[in-house]
């Protein structure tokens, strides 16, 4: 009754206090207005532009990776022309153009030059006036790829270059991208090879593309290289690998054959087949940026040194190419209504992605297993390790699932010092186990008759060979859902996307056959994992990780490492008085869960030392699956191939 009374007089108050009091400007003080802006750039129209673009790359400067582009653009009129260069990007869900790359662009008409002014709100636009009689213009300018990481993703190495055509083109302004035709031509360094969708005639190190769109173009990115290698694995899909070193290209047979029926049983899940080719480009480095994308027929895929070589070191490395496969599905052809745009300028809304990357992180892992790329157990012990991770972040307290859909365009991937709160793209794992859950549902309501497998083939399964877009809505999911099962899928949905709980949505994997629990020895998948971060993850052994050199890399938001006065950045360099090692450290913790005394460690931060007290006493634990019941349960059934 006091609150009550105390509100309604604070509110009384505020109705009778003059309206302005509360938002005059101080005397004196200036006061500007806002600057009318109108935006002059064309929105893009569905009709055919008038010509083809004539796109020229040098790409033989790989000493100093810099790529030299020459461009010839159609114009039917004198007048203001908008040139863009492309700023929201497919599978990057966010404006990541880089646009800073773009360097020296001089643009002529009949050999005279034309005066640009960049567009004072959009960056990514340049808007000139064309001189009356001019039939094309043309553009030359540079891209000028990172030389070292801290200056973005490289693209270019004297051996390898992974060639983006929305880095090196610009495009009309007032067309949907999919109404631009346009023929690119490329010269890589003499010797070298070139893969990617987009077929081509090839003159000595000279490719001339075939002619399409500036969408398919933009979806059509190429690796190229001094060492390279393809495999066919089915009559329509290549394997592409480049690498530094050609002894990294030294596949065996049976590494192959696993990669032939990652493509067969992708086939057999999905039912239908939406590009006309297509081509994994895999690259083998350590001096190329990594990267993972996908594309309609093609995926741009990185990994360092060993995939073939070190193959049983490598489980975690393997799930890359089932991933991005799976996109061809989920994610190029079926897409979001609200993420699909006309051309690289209009914005993209991600509420979708939860199914885009979500459901595609769930067929990864099923379709790694499935393939025998990656072993069922491999498969099971990483599963544990999503399920602890996102069991253990209290963030899910206050961001709900779906708003971490627009974390790409929040944070763009940068680093984060508490991710365990803040939360990232947590949509790819968090939906996994959310459609790890649906499966078990359609497993439990149709009594065995109906499983996630149906789903996807009612749902990415249809109109064979159809490599355009065909979008969706969250309705057009649910109903998809309920014409398998009839329930209220719409209303649980909702509620896994919008929820703040403590603990994630693990249940899924308990109807299915399997419950998380923890054990003090890793398993063989959490110590690869380890191994290839040169990392010792403890965080479920009082909620940190650290690097090899004892540098805190993670801190679990509430744990115990956390009200020890812990931060990522921190070093540890001494437990319970001698110099930190991981197995030290480790044996503390062990030897702490017999105790009542905390771990003693010395921390330095900067040029400071201070001591601070682990108060852990549960031991070391690492999470693994263990099997409920006997006999096969929805879990085995849905890893096993098809």
């Amino acid at each position: 009754m006091i609150r009550r009374f105390a509100a309604a007089a604070l509110l009384a108050s505020t109705v009778l206090a003059p309206l302005g009091a509360f938002a005059q400007v101080p005397a004196g003080n200036s006061a500007p207005q806002p600057v009318p802006f109108e935006d002059t750039i064309p929105a893009p129209r569905d009709t055919p532009y008038p010509g083809t673009i004539r796109l020229a790359v040098d790409a033989t400067d790989t000493t100093r990776g810099i790529l030299s582009v020459t461009e010839s653009i159609p114009v039917a009129q004198p007048g203001h022309l908008v040139l863009l260069f492309p700023k929201w990007l497919p599978g990057a869900h966010s404006p990541r153009g880089e646009i800073e790359k773009l360097a020296g662009l001089i643009v002529t008409a009949g050999g005279k030059r034309i005066e640009w002014t960049r567009d004072p709100v959009d960056v990514f636009a340049f808007h000139l006036d064309v001189p009356a009689g001019a039939r094309s213009v043309e553009a030359k300018f540079q891209f000028i790829s990172a030389t070292a990481a801290n200056q973005g993703r490289i693209a270019v190495t004297p051996t390898m270059i992974s060639l983006q055509p929305n880095s090196v083109s610009l495009y009309p302004a007032g067309w949907f991208t999919r109404q631009i035709p346009i023929q690119m031509t490329v010269k890589y360094p003499d010797g070298w090879t070139a893969a990617g969708a987009l077929k081509a005639k090839v003159t000595g190190s000279t490719y001339a593309y075939e002619t399409t769109n500036y969408e398919v173009l933009v979806d059509s990115p190429i690796l190229a290289g001094r060492y390279g290698r393809t495999w066919p694995l089915s009559p329509r899909v290549n394997l592409n690998v480049f690498a530094d070193d050609p002894a990294e290209l030294a596949a065996t047979p049976e590494q192959i054959a696993g990669h032939q029926r990652l493509v067969d049983q992708a086939v057999k899940t999905f039912g239908a087949q939406h590009y006309d080719h297509y081509e994994f480009l895999l690259s083998i480095t350590d001096q190329l940026g990594g990267i993972g994308l996908e594309h309609h027929r093609s995926s741009e895929n990185g990994v360092t040194p060993g995939y073939f070589t070190k193959w049983d070191e490598g489980p975690g490395r393997r799930n890359l190419l089932p991933h991005e496969f799976t996109h061809s599905w989920d994610g190029k052809f079926r897409r979001g209504a609200d993420l699909w745009t006309p051309d690289f300028r209009t914005p993209m809304r991600d509420s979708l992605l939860w199914v885009y990357e979500g459901q595609t992180q769930f067929w990864g892992y099923v379709l790694q297993a499935r393939s025998g790329l990656v072993s069922k157990q491999d498969t099971l012990d990483q599963y544990a390790a999503i399920m602890a991770l996102y069991d253990s972040q209290p963030a899910r307290q206050w961001r709900d699932l779906l708003d971490t859909t627009n974390d790409p365009i929040i944070s763009s991937r940068r680093p984060k010092g508490w991710t365990s709160w803040q939360r990232s793209e947590d949509y790819y794992n968090e939906g996994l186990l959310v459609w790890m859950d649906v499966d078990s549902l359609l497993r439990e309501k149709s009594g065995g008759a109906k499983s996630i497998d149906d789903f996807a083939r009612a749902f990415f399964g249809v109109r064979d060979g159809d490599w355009g877009e065909l979008t969706y809505t969250f309705d057009d999911v649910a109903k998809t859902l309920n014409g398998l099962v009839p329930w209220d899928w719409a209303g649980y949905l909702q509620r896994r996307l919008t929820e703040h709980a403590k603990g994630a949505p693990i249940e899924g994997f308990a109807r299915n056959g399997y419950q998380l629990t923890y054990s003090e020895t890793p398993t063989p998948s959490f110590k690869a994992a380890e191994a290839s971060a040169h990392s010792t993850n403890l965080t479920y052994s009082g909620g940190l990780a650290l690097d090899a050199a004892g540098n805190l890399t993670g801190i679990t938001w509430g744990s115990a490492a956390f009200d020890a006065g812990l931060t990522v950045g921190d070093q540890v360099v001494a437990v319970n008085g001698d110099a930190y090692s991981a197995d030290r450290l480790k044996a503390a913790i062990t030897a702490a869960k017999t105790s009542k005394a905390p771990v003693q460690l010395m921390v330095k931060a900067s040029d400071r030392f201070r001591s601070a007290a682990l108060d852990y006493h549960g031991g070391l634990r690492y999470p693994r699956l263990q099997k409920i019941g006997t006999g096969d349960g929805g879990l085995d059934r849905l890893l096993t191939p098809r």
